[in-house]
């Protein structure tokens, strides 16, 4: 029905009967409306909005839509007033064939919440298709000796309608030698045929024109005609005759090809050339006939040469004609019906839906994904479908409604332990065998921001080498974060302090993008030994979400001050020591002693002495203590020795490169009795507090080689505990410290004792005592001067 403003008073008798078609099952949540085929665009099939209970305001908010797996083009729904109604042209024999149900399933689908609707619009057929016979035209030849009530069998028409539209009459033009004989209903399968009611004669009437109506039970009524041209021959006496009229055959759908179907067989009671019998399909046979079945001329066998299919046609029935050889020849008349048996010979169709992918990690258990269809196009028990899912998953399928399934969240998800599930679906049908078919389902997980930014280790330590350039990369940062995208977009910054009387960022600074940690200004080991200090690492998820990590910079030694001279405690001018020495002293009498000291630390700081050659070929009889720097003579004096002596003593230290100072003695040569006070004045200056320094430096030695083996053991302690930090490239390579004790044969001359300056983000500088290596092995480059650990 056309509902249109124009026509609406005069059609309103009309629109409670059509609201009366429109049944639906609440319960069920399924709506049945019907249409006719043909109906004009804007056909007014049902007010389905208003029969789901849907408010013609929320159709739109909640993206009210329709799917369906026939043309989704063949009805709308005006979202304005919530009527449905034809869109496009519907033929019902283009869409269900003959079928006798024949309706239009849709799947109506709304959001927020999420609802699925099914309708089922039934499609009424119209006479709208007329009978159709094979041909224009039929010839047949018939001998003018047949006997009275003679049949011969004729096609009948086809209608491509159902039901009284498909109910077919037939009717011949009037003449005086034949009538129609028209099965019953119970009889279907009995060809319509011409019965001879009056004897032939071909010399009279070699020829009849008849004209075959078919008119089906339709409103209005449809006919379709056909041309009976029958030309009358000689007589053969006898025709060809069958056993029987109907051979029935079943045969199963999946039949190999050259299977025998039938043996049909027909006798001529007549002798010689008019009892020898030509088996054939009928002249009018179909297409679809001929290229599933083949007949033997000679011996009649029916055999298979195509493909059966139950689907597409459950029965065949195929005209068979014997005709003999005689002149003329006479044709006997049978019927082959094969009915074809279902195999379960097709797997199921699956159709998806995706309607909530990607997922989020934190939907709710229940959360529609994908809705899912399923088909098969056997009968029986060979149709019948079930679905099943991957085993395992937090996922499963919930029916609703028959082959209809969701697949809905079972359990709660998380991307970072699972980022993706590849679902299988397997719909299996009950036949036997059982086929079966699957469909992939890729569920993303998508991310939500439920992970901080995590460290490998809560803490580093770094060592630098002081005097390092400005804008020296010391180390790299680096935190990961488990989520995704946005939410694992990680930015690092310095946690700020005051570092003494200066902030922590005049000292260093952090990338923010690739965490690089440079230094940014030159560090001194004698200010500041230890700088503590910690970066953040925040993601950009909203709300963001951050942790922290510790670095301990420790700076480290470099050679970089030369070893001081204390000033003298013998009396000299310029810097030079002048000591007066009898020549009466024998071999190893300490002359005097050479005193410096070096800011550095350990081997920077251990120092040695060295006395320079004179002229050459001159000899002294004195020597120097090689860690000591205590001068004394090779051997005793004796007159020939030079009244003076101008000794040269090289104070260098064990650094990398070596730093040195030049120190003078002056030593002259008295007799025995002129300087008692200056040898008594040298033997105090020794045998005092030259042998009590000399004690205190072998006990600070030992507190020294004490203190080192301590901090050794802690280093290998704290690299067993915890994992190595990557190593950091930059302009300042990375070493690692050795730490040594002195040796029995000497030791630092001198240890500077001061108070250390430890800088940390915990409190204020801090006294320690930092033992580090006093040699430092060659780095890969030059510039080395930085290690982490």
């Amino acid at each position: 029905m056309v509902f249109t403003p124009e026509d609406r008073l005069g059609k309103q008798c009309l629109l409670l009967p059509l609201l009366l078609l429109a049944a639906w099952k609440v319960g069920s949540g399924q709506l049945h409306y019907s249409v006719p085929e043909e109906a004009k665009h804007g056909t007014f099939v049902g007010r389905i909005a208003q029969d789901l209970g849907l408010e013609l305001a929320e159709l739109v908010p909640r993206l009210f839509r329709m799917a369906s797996k026939d043309r989704e083009d063949l009805l709308e729904v005006n979202l304005q007033n919530g009527i449905l109604f034809v869109n496009s042209r519907i033929d019902r024999e283009e869409l269900c064939g003959r079928s006798a149900e024949c309706s239009i399933h849709l799947e109506v689908i709304v959001d927020r919440p999420l609802q699925v609707f099914h309708v089922d619009v039934e499609v009424k057929d119209i006479n709208d298709n007329p009978p159709v016979f094979p041909a224009t035209q039929k010839n047949l030849f018939i001998a003018e000796s047949r006997p009275l009530d003679s049949r011969f069998p004729l096609e009948g028409a086809s209608d491509a309608d159902i039901g009284e539209n498909a109910l077919l009459t037939y009717r011949l033009s009037p003449n005086e030698y034949f009538f129609l004989d028209v099965p019953t209903s119970n009889q279907q399968v009995k060809p319509l045929g011409l019965v001879l009611r009056k004897l032939l004669d071909r010399e009279e009437t070699p020829e009849l024109h008849l004209l075959l109506t078919a008119t089906d039970g339709g409103k209005p009524e449809l006919t379709g005609t056909v041309q009976l041209l029958i030309m009358v021959l000689d007589n053969n006496d006898n025709a060809p005759v069958f056993d029987r009229t109907l051979y029935t055959v079943k045969l199963p759908e999946n039949v190999s090809i050259g299977t025998l179907v039938i043996h049909p067989n027909a006798s001529d009671l007549d002798e010689g050339l008019n009892g020898d019998i030509i088996y054939s399909f009928s002249s009018d046979v179909s297409p679809d006939i001929k290229s599933k079945f083949h007949m033997d001329p000679l011996s009649g066998a029916i055999t298979v040469i195509g493909h059966m299919d139950f689907e597409e046609s459950r029965a065949h029935k195929i005209p068979v004609e014997a005709v003999d050889k005689g002149f003329p020849p006479l044709a006997g008349h049978c019927t082959v019906l094969v009915e074809v048996v279902d195999v379960n010979d097709n797997a199921p169709q699956l159709t998806l839906t995706s309607l909530s992918l990607p997922i989020p990690e934190d939907s709710q258990p229940g959360t529609v994904i994908t809705l899912i269809s399923v088909f098969d196009r056997d009968f029986g028990v060979n149709g019948q479908v079930t679905c099943s899912l991957t085993p395992h998953v937090p996922f499963k399928l919930v029916s609703t409604f028959k082959n209809y399934y969701s697949l809905v969240l079972d359990s709660a998800l998380d991307r970072e332990s699972v980022s993706a599930y590849e679902l299988v679906v397997t719909a299996r049908d009950a036949g036997s065998p059982s086929l079966w078919a699957t469909a992939s389902v890729s569920v993303e997980v998508a991310d939500v921001n439920d992970n901080a930014p995590a460290f490998a280790q809560p803490e580093y330590t770094v060592f630098v080498k002081e005097n390092n350039p400005p804008g020296c990369h010391i180390f790299t940062v680096s935190a990961g974060d488990a989520d995704a995208q946005k939410n694992a977009l990680v930015s690092y910054s310095l946690v700020e302090l005051r570092v003494g009387e200066h902030a922590l960022s005049s000292y260093v600074s952090v990338h923010a993008e690739s965490g690089k940690v440079y230094v940014l200004q030159p560090l001194d080991h004698e200010e500041l030994e230890l700088l503590q200090f910690q970066v953040s690492a925040r993601d950009a998820g909203v709300p963001p979400l951050g942790s922290n990590v510790t670095l301990q910079v420790f700076v480290l030694d470099e050679n970089d001050n030369a070893p001081a001279l204390l000033a003298p405690r013998v009396g000299g001018t310029g810097g030079a020591v002048r000591e007066l020495v009898p020549r009466s002293v024998g071999a190893g009498h300490v002359v005097a002693k050479v005193r410096a000291v070096d800011a550095d630390s350990g081997y920077n700081a251990w120092l040695s002495y060295e006395l320079q050659p004179v002229a050459a070929g001159a000899s002294i009889p004195f020597r120097v203590g090689l860690y000591t720097g205590e001068i004394s003579t090779t051997r005793a004096l004796d007159e020939t020795d030079a009244p003076r002596h101008r000794l040269l003593v090289l104070v260098k230290d064990h650094g990398e490169p070596s730093l040195t100072a030049t120190a003078t003695v002056l030593v002259s040569l008295v007799e025995s009795g002129q300087a008692p006070k200056a040898s008594s004045r040298a033997s105090l200056g020794i045998a005092g507090p030259e042998t009590e320094l000399v004690d205190v430096n072998v006990y600070l030695i030992i507190a020294i080689c004490a203190v080192s083996s301590l901090l050794v053991l802690t280093l290998l302690l704290y690299t067993a505990l915890r994992c190595s930090a990557p190593s950091s490239e930059g302009a300042c390579s990375l070493i690692k410290p050795t730490l040594v004790c002195s040796s029995a044969v000497g030791s630092w001359s001198f240890s500077q004792q001061r108070r250390q300056r430890v800088c940390s983000g915990e409190g204020p500088p801090k006294t320690d005592l930092m033992a580090f290596s006093p040699s430092l092995p060659q780095g890969p480059s030059s510039t080395d001067n930085v290690s982490h650990k």
